[in-house]
């Protein structure tokens, strides 16, 4: 037994090191009790399996344990006048079987009851306070010192030779409260580091009027004292003897096997009773199991078994303490140091001061500890006798790299990001001004065209360039979208796409309605359910201008709101790169018309519907990784990952599209494929409405779509024909700029997706920025009547400056800010008086059933009533929020005076034309950065209260505050940015009038229509406009 010591503890460091850093994003949590029951019963085989190899008789090691009644330091000390000190590792344990059966039944009982509380946790992590788990080690060497060290009479003999530092030395080592100290020293700081290395707190949703908020906590804070006791009788199992006499090696590791599997079966028991008493809904939800589940479990079934064999036989052969501060060192340092890594910006904000304070202590400790065990004389299950250089070697590595990240860390800007961001929208938008409408006429627009998309323009280009220019289209050029959509399409061959397009709109099921133009007229084909027929109508109209120079062809129309296609990564690559080369005819000459005879290449709809169905149903169901990142490469984070940890921020899903909390790149922001956490953020991706979806390459026309999808986007027929109008009027006009009320102000319904009583709605995107902005009360505060974390503001630094100096302002006397900026962690209680927003859900709550119905209702309470559409241009800041797809408000937002600001994933047609922070305000669909935002444009004014709401509801986390006024509260006055705002707000109701007009959609639509006339032709290759 003595050759596995080292392995064991090898083991256990390099186990704890890859589960710290593979738990984040295993999707071996999404189901904890089904993984719980495995990783049991992996643990209670592999034990039961080592029993039949392990030795049957004590080890050495272990007889060297056995009780004596004199301790080595006391070798020739006379022992007449007091009795034997006890040994710490020979104390407590059971002498008889009927004890052996009661830590037994205790240790699988803990087992159980932990498996519960981690599955509570793991469900509801964003009401999680921080973890007590780092005092473990203290709370063990608490128990050490009341049963052992207090009762121990140790003398420390004194050597005339040694110098100062030896006496103090060996009197630490002897002392009582050596453990005691270490051990605090080392679960205190990495307390600490853990606080410190902890991210912004999520928008997703812990909803005061659920018992989550209490429940998870105290979870949190059992689950801690149940894995002491679970600690505490594996160590009896393991250093068990009876009256009888030693038991056997193997028997003590098959012991804590078949707890385990008694464990397991009892876990086991209880989904079986779950899935009896289930409903339908509810049985494929307890079995329903993806493959990145399977084989996620499978890995982290491995790790856990492996790690928690490697913490038995360390506890075997060093004791509990021992292991426990190997095991919260490892993972203390693991953690801190991958948050500080990928945490090297100002935001978010952090005190990197202190966690490498921590850091500090936590190395020293881990230290002074492994050399008081190396020095004690009172046990032989040491983990070391003497503390090697290579030990040293590599926590000097830990706190090179620590200092390092800590000197090169910069918590302050000295610009704010917004003003360049919008400095590089105008260069940006200057760019696409020269190459979107550079042509001067036809035979330079056919130029530019081939350049651009290697083939000629479709036949009929040179109608669509008339009926262009004759309505000033600003742009003739830059038509990139409708190349993106189309270019994986001419890969597939003409019949195969009308094919697909017959068996789209001949099944009513699919959801999708048929437009068909013979002969230069559109017409709405059979079967169009008659909710949606206003739609098709529309369309029918939008063509109707332009239907005279199009080809005899159907549409496939998709009647509801979600995206529908999503060809997996593997396929499409290779289709768009075959769509990609270079189709221009050999010596120039193309023919200049569609193919005669089209109208008899479609058959022919007719009134009976088909009975094939080509669309998979998964209305209701999460869609994220079965059709919303399959689009992305396997090795993205949105492939391999799942960011099961709704309670923190997810910087490295944010970094790549932002500066700092701001969003700098609202193209990239679509791109999911580094965004694994959109997967619990967002309706469509949680539990659509209306979902049938494929992963075939079907010609399918929506009026939006998210990164991954393959829809073809067109025009919008609710805008086209004007379903929300910008229309002020006497009652209710468009102010001016300054006139404005300076609030943000959103309504709506939670059409997001339907949560039918399993939570969902948490994550959605409308009901987080209305709870965030609306149930401002802080997490772990006992004042609290809802949770809502502390919001990130970007805010000037203060400086003093002598009282006597006068200012214009008397609360801010004695204060004056410095250029540099920081972020800083404001309470959410107390924004409202400082950023004023109106966010509410009108009305009722929709799309929901089972208790979130009324979970929602309780939670929103007061809903608000509904109101006219042009109430909105009384504010000054318009927000825009994703619903179930295309957003029918945005463009009259873009008309009128106001600011728009937008959050969502779903893109439209008119994505390329509009350039976020010079037409439009972007806010991550997360909404870190909506209060930052919004205070750069209204400004921030105010004192935050008093001393004791700052006290509360830590006003001062991670830096001084901008300044106190003379009411003691915490003074903030950053001025606003009105006339940057303001030329944003005028700038884009300038370009909308330019690039967003009716006539506008009728120009993209029959260009794109014209090309899709090409693609299914069956001499696409050869036809074209050549001038």
């Amino acid at each position: 037994m003595d050759r596995t010591k080292w392995p064991a503890i090898s083991g256990l460091t390099i186990g704890t090191y890859l589960l710290c850093r593979s738990v984040p994003g295993t999707f071996a949590f999404d189901k904890p009790l089904h993984t719980s029951v495995t990783v049991l019963a992996t643990c209670a085989a592999t034990l039961l399996l080592l029993g039949r190899i392990l030795p049957r008789e004590i080890g050495a090691s272990q007889k060297d344990q056995q009780y004596d009644a004199v301790p080595l330091e006391d070798v020739g000390i006379d022992r007449s006048s007091r009795e034997p000190s006890p040994i710490r590792d020979d104390v407590r344990y059971p002498s008889s079987l009927r004890k052996l059966r009661i830590v037994f039944l205790i240790l699988v009982v803990a087992i159980c009851a932990r498996v519960a509380t981690l599955k509570e946790i793991v469900e509801n992590p964003q009401c999680a306070a921080l973890t007590w788990e780092p005092l473990i080690p203290l709370a063990l060497a608490i128990g050490d010192y009341w049963t052992v060290q207090r009762r121990s009479k140790r003398m420390h003999a004194e050597d005339y030779e040694n110098n100062l530092y030896d006496d103090i030395q060996g009197a630490f080592v002897s002392s009582p409260y050596r453990y005691l100290l270490t051990a605090g020293v080392l679960s205190l700081s990495s307390l600490l580091a853990l606080a410190k290395a902890r991210s912004v707190g999520s928008t997703y949703i812990c909803a005061a009027t659920l018992s989550h908020t209490w429940v998870v906590p105290a979870s949190q804070h059992f689950g801690t004292f149940l894995d002491l006791i679970i600690m505490y009788c594996v160590g009896q199992l393991l250093h068990q003897y009876e009256v009888q006499g030693q038991r056997s090696v193997a028997l003590r590791f098959v012991s804590i096997g078949w707890a385990a599997l008694f464990s397991a079966a009892a876990m086991f028991g209880v989904l079986g009773t779950s899935y009896l008493l289930a409903g339908p809904p509810d049985r494929r939800r307890l079995i329903g199991m993806s493959s990145s589940y399977v084989w996620s479990l499978f890995r982290f079934d491995l790790l856990a078994s492996f790690t928690a064999t490697c913490t038995l036989f360390s506890i075997y052969h060093i004791g509990i303490m021992s292991a426990s501060m190997i095991a919260a060192f490892v993972s203390t340092t693991t953690l801190a140091t991958s948050f500080t890594w990928n945490n090297a910006h100002p935001f978010p904000p952090t005190s990197t001061g202190l966690g490498l304070m921590a850091i500090i202590l936590a190395i020293i400790s881990f230290t002074v500890y492994f050399h008081v065990d190396a020095s004690d004389r009172s046990h032989n299950s040491k983990t070391l006798r003497t503390v090697p250089a290579w030990l040293y070697l590599i926590l000097a590595i830990i706190l090179i790299v620590h200092t390092s990240l800590w000197a090169s860390h910069s918590s302050t800007v000295s610009y704010h990001p917004i003003d360049l961001l919008i400095y590089d929208a105008t260069r940006h938008h200057e760019a696409y001004l020269n190459q979107s409408s550079s042509s001067t006429n036809l035979e330079e627009a056919v130029a530019n065209y081939e350049v651009r998309y290697n083939r000629p323009p479709p036949p009929g280009f040179n109608h669509w360039y008339k009926y262009a220019t004759a309505r000033n289209s600003v742009v003739i050029d830059d038509f990139d979208s409708i190349h993106r959509d189309l270019l994986p399409f001419w890969s597939v061959p003409p019949e195969i796409i009308r094919d697909r397009t017959y068996q789209l709109i001949s099944n009513p099921w699919h959801d999708v309605a048929g437009v068909s133009i013979r002969g230069g007229k559109a017409e709405v084909s059979p079967n169009v359910m008659p909710t949606h027929r206003w739609m098709i109508d529309g369309l029918v109209e939008m063509i109707g201008h332009f239907a005279e120079f199009l080809p005899d062809m159907d549409l496939a129309f998709n009647l509801n709101d979600e995206c529908r296609v999503a060809v997996p990564f593997e396929d499409i690559e290779p289709m768009r790169k075959d769509g990609a080369h270079p189709r221009i005819v050999e010596g120039g000459a193309v023919q200049n018309s569609f193919s005669e005879g089209r109208a008899e290449q479609w058959k022919t709809v007719s009134e009976e519907p088909s009975p094939e169905r080509v669309l998979k149903e998964m209305s209701w169901q999460k869609t994220f990784y079965e059709f919303g990142s399959i689009g992305c490469p396997p090795k993205s984070p949105a492939r391999k990952d799942r960011t099961w940890n709704t309670g923190e921020l997810c910087t490295t899903c944010t970094n790549p599209h932002s500066l700092g909390a701001f969003l700098a790149n609202w193209t990239l922001a679509g791109d999911i494929c580094h965004q694994p956490d959109l997967a619990n953020l967002h309706g469509l991706y949680l539990s659509p409405a209306a979902f049938k979806a494929s992963h075939e390459l079907y010609p399918i026309f929506s009026q939006s779509k998210t990164h991954g999808f393959n829809d073809i986007l067109y025009p919008s027929a609710w805008n086209y024909l004007d379903k929300a109008r910008y229309e002020p009027s006497d009652t209710y006009p468009d102010l001016g700029w300054r006139e404005k009320n300076n609030t943000l102000f959103w309504r709506g319904a939670t059409s997001e997706g339907v949560s039918q009583g399993f939570g969902s709605w948490k994550g959605m995107a409308r009901q987080r920025f209305v709870h965030m902005t609306n149930h401002l009360q802080d997490l772990n505060t006992s004042s609290s009547s809802s949770y809502t974390p502390p919001q990130p503001l970007l805010l000037p630094i203060p400086n003093q400056k002598p009282r006597s100096s006068s200012t214009k302002h008397p609360e801010v006397e004695g204060i004056v800010y410095s250029p540099l900026l920081h972020y800083q962690l404001l309470p959410s209680s107390l924004l409202p008086s400082l950023l004023p927003t109106d966010l509410q859900i009108v009305e009722t709550i929709a799309r929901c059933g089972g208790r979130d119905c009324s979970d929602q209702a309780a939670e929103f309470a007061p809903l608000a009533s509904p109101s006219d559409f042009q109430y909105h241009w009384q504010y000054r800041f318009l927000l825009d929020l994703d619903g179930a797809g295309f957003s029918g408000r945005f463009l009259p937002f873009l008309f009128s005076k106001s600011l728009p600001f937008k959050a969502g994933v779903f893109r439209e047609w008119w994505d390329d034309r509009v350039t976020a922070w010079l037409h439009f305000v972007p806010v991550d669909v997360r909404g870190q950065g909506l209060w930052g935002t919004l205070g750069y444009f209204a400004g921030v004014r105010g004192s935050l209260a008093s001393d004791k709401a700052i006290g509360e509801g830590k006003d001062e986390v991670d830096g001084p505050g901008p300044g106190r006024g003379k009411r003691g509260g915490l003074w903030i006055d950053v001025p606003s940015h009105e006339v940057e705002g303001e030329e944003i707000a005028e700038r884009v109701r300038r370009w909308a009038g330019q690039v967003l007009r009716k006539e506008d959609m009728e120009i993209y639509f029959f260009r794109l229509l014209l090309e899709w006339g090409r693609l299914t032709d069956d001499a696409r290759d050869g036809i074209g406009f050549s001038s």
